[in-house]
This record gives C-alpha cells, sequence and structure tokens, in this order.
C-alpha cells in the first residue's frame, strides 16, 4: 500500500499555523482538531516547520510558560521530513522509526498535499492484520 492509499481513506485535509502564530493559538487548533501537529505554513501550501505537542511540552520544560505567549516558529522544527504520494506505508514506517517522528507531511511538486500520522500507520496495520485473521479463520474452518 501506498501513502496516496491512506490519504483515499482518511482525506488530505491538513492543519497549518502560521510561524508568527502564538504557541496558545498552536494549542487551541491542536485541542479543536483533536490532532498532534501542525504544519507550519504562511500559505498553506509551503512547508516552513512543523509544530507538535511534543515540541511545545519540552519548549514548556526548558523555558518555563512565557514560551506560551512566544511565537510558533521559535520552537517549532524547521527540519521537516515529507514524503510523496507514492511512498510506500512500509517505506514511511522506516521513516517515522528511525527519525522518531508521529507526523509526515505529503509533498507534491514541493506543495503540501496531506499528512499521514503514526496513528494512520497503525489503523492500517490493523486492519491488515484483521483481514488475514478473517481470511485465515474462513479457511481454516470452511474448507480449502
Amino acid at each position: 500500500m501506498r501513502v496516496v492509499d491512506l490519504l483515499a481513506r482518511k482525506g488530505s485535509d491538513v492543519t497549518t499555523i502560521g510561524a508568527d502564530a502564538s504557541v496558545t493559538e498552536a494549542l487551541r487548533r491542536l485541542a479543536d482538531r483533536d490532532v498532534g501537529a501542525l504544519v507550519v505554513s504562511e500559505d498553506g501550501q509551503r512547508i516552513r516547520g512543523i509544530i507538535s505537542e511534543r515540541d511545545i511540552v519540552r519548549a514548556l520544560a526548558a523555558s518555563g510558560p512565557a514560551v506560551l505567549e512566544g511565537a510558533v516558529g521559535a520552537i517549532m522544527t524547521s527540519e521537516v521530513r515529507s514524503c510523496d504520494p507514492d511512498t510506500t506505508v512500509d517505506e514511511l514506517m522506516a521513516l517515522m522509526t528511525e527519525r522518531r517522528i508521529r507526523h509526515v507531511p505529503v509533498v507534491i511538486d514541493e506543495r503540501l498535499s496531506g499528512i499521514v500520522s503514526i496513528g494512520d500507520i497503525v489503523k492500517h496495520r490493523i486492519s491488515e492484520l484483521e483481514a488475514e485473521t478473517s481470511t485465515m479463520h474462513e479457511y481454516i474452518w470452511h474448507g480449502r
């Protein structure tokens, strides 16, 4: 399976935020959209960075509550790993595991076109395993 197939199931909606927005605003968007990361982009197309719950927690631990009034751009992850729609799910899992990242933007021609989370990958794997188990049960119980 490829990333394009995952996006076809889950949709390509991506929540973005500008680098000048406050960290408090980022927290509001994370909570309102029930997501774990926001792509930092001024135009919704070009990726400038990514900010996750993990980034915010680390900044709070390092600098205290004053970080909440600061800009997203000050604490975002600037080096963003992305993939394209033809990336396989196995390749994406390897990237996420190797880089210890939980959200990977999907890019076509340098433009943001979706995002895949580790939760999306887990959901896909569970579906695969359930289908495999069902097929094996059918084979075992209803003949060859």
